[in-house]
């Protein structure tokens, strides 16, 4: 078994008793890069050279006997649209190809303070726009389960990585599902916290009233040291909110006696692929034998969902991608005639299909005589499907039901055709549009690919979805299935 295969409690035990080093799991990790990549291809930038300094300073420490953070020593990727002081950052784009931030992201700052160690920037689509990571300008991620088939997106790196045990966690960012849906994917676990509970600080913005950094972990207990270490209130994130943070480790008692769980029809019909329904279903007896109920509930205004998410975020990627003009950084096209010609030829070079499809879609929903008719419209939508999961709330604790419809899809079957791509997030998409906690966790196999079974709670009430997947996880034993494509069992 690989040191990345252990528990986070195994690591620290070894690591105090001398057993391990850091430098140790960061050879591991690095070995297994080198050893997984040409098949996964997760990466965009690796740090070997930092990552070894990284390491070197937290063994010194482990000899010296000093404190140790939540994630010491712990290899991590990075999903690259979250910015990291001397390590390139590109979004996946032509446009951000040579572009090195002078400052770091909050998140990268807190898991410095946790001691962890990044080893590098993860694959994404571009601007983190797509949700199968074919839209990185960077070429595909491939999906360790069948590297014929997407990992998902638009955090499908940081997801693919975790599967191929090349990192012990990941960061992701979610817009519209972009870590639950490539979690479920990969057969990995994937949390996106409550909006405005991690500092988006450092993110480089797709959506702003959506965007949210969130972990991706081998199981749910590592979700829950990551989100301890990154969660919390940041003045640099005007979005930032200053609730109180509270000891998640408390939710990882596996038990549910009592726990209410509502399960909406419309996650379990029409479009759902056979055999994630009976997954699911499936999952829901063990709640059952694990002393929780469930009833079927409606959230009748999910079939608008999509339709006013790609009007919003695309809205808000019109307006957030305007700063991207060849001016101040990035890549700025050659011999242009005049400032407007700069400024046209180096978006049309810099941006890809979907990046340009998306900003020309919220420049029309925002431009006069349409923006009633469109945007002001998605945002009422938007109250109401807010408004679907607070009548649930007040009769349950949490909302069960599949995190994508499908298993992961093969390369190139989907991209040419947008509307089917987008509607793979009509399960996610509703909780970034009501700003709620929401995790994917593995809840079995279809024809040999992982699926994975959505948790929704209650606005920062992440313990109680974090109980609920903890009590789940250790009742069954999908988390410890790993990908036979690259050398898993």
């Amino acid at each position: 078994m690989s040191v990345l295969d252990l528990r986070l409690q195994e690591l620290h035990d070894r690591l105090s008793g001398g057993e391990l080093a850091v430098s140790d799991l960061v050879e591991a990790s690095l070995s297994r890069i080198k050893e997984t990549e040409p098949v996964v291809q997760a990466f965009i930038t690796l740090d070997e050279e930092g990552a070894r300094a990284q390491a070197a300073e937290l063994d010194k420490q482990l000899k010296e006997g000093g404190e140790r953070g939540l994630l010491f020593g712990l290899p991590a990727g990075i999903k690259d649209n979250i910015v990291t002081d001397g390590l390139k950052t590109t979004c996946a784009s032509r446009f951000l190809s040579n572009y090195i931030p002078i400052y770091n992201a909050t998140v990268m700052d807190k898991l410095r303070a946790a001691q962890s160690v990044t080893i590098g920037k993860l694959n994404m689509d571009e601007f983190a726009m797509g949700g199968s990571n074919e839209n990185s300008a960077m070429g595909p991620t491939r999906n360790p389960w069948d590297p014929e088939r997407v990992p998902g997106g638009s955090s499908g790196g940081s997801a693919a990585a975790v599967a191929a045990r090349q990192v012990y966690f990941a960061l992701g960012s979610d817009t519209g599902g972009s870590i639950r849906q490539p979690a479920a994917y990969c057969g990995v676990v994937g949390l996106k916290p409550t909006y405005g509970r991690v500092s988006r600080f450092g993110l480089v913005a797709f959506a702003s009233s959506l965007d949210q950094i969130g972990p991706i972990t081998k199981n749910v207990e590592d979700a829950v040291y990551v989100l301890q270490a990154i969660a919390g209130h940041d003045p640099m994130d005007s979005t930032s909110a200053d609730v109180e943070v509270p000891d998640y480790t408390a939710a990882l008692t596996g038990d549910v006696r009592g726990l209410r769980i509502g399960v909406p029809k419309e996650y379990l019909g029409e479009g759902i692929a056979p055999q994630v329904k009976d997954a699911v279903l499936a999952a829901l007896k063990v709640f059952e034998s694990l002393g929780a109920t469930w009833e079927e509930v409606s959230l009748p205004h999910t079939e608008y969902a999509v339709a006013a998410y790609y009007l919003l975020a695309s809205s808000e990627a019109s307006s957030n991608l305007a700063r991207f003009d060849g001016v101040r950084y990035g890549v700025r096209a050659e011999n242009p005639d005049n400032l407007i010609d700069l400024y046209v030829k180096s978006r049309s070079q810099g941006f890809g299909a979907e990046v340009k499809r998306r900003i020309m879609l919220g420049t029309y929903a925002l431009s006069s005589g349409y923006y009633d008719a469109y945007y002001l419209k998605a945002q009422k939508v938007r109250t109401l499907i807010k408004q679907d999961f607070d009548q649930v709330f007040e009769k349950f604790d949490v909302i069960i039901g599949p995190t994508a419809p499908t298993t992961a899809f093969k390369i190139g079957e989907q991209i040419h055709d947008p509307l089917t791509m987008y509607l793979n997030d009509i399960c996610t998409i509703p909780v970034n549009l009501a700003g709620l906690p929401a995790i994917s966790v593995p809840c079995g196999l279809a024809d040999g690919l992982p699926v994975g079974m959505q948790i929704i709670g209650k606005a920062f009430d992440e313990t109680t979805v974090l109980r609920a997947a903890y009590a789940y996880e250790q009742a069954t034993e999908h988390h410890k299935l790993r990908p036979a494509a690259v050398g898993g069992a």
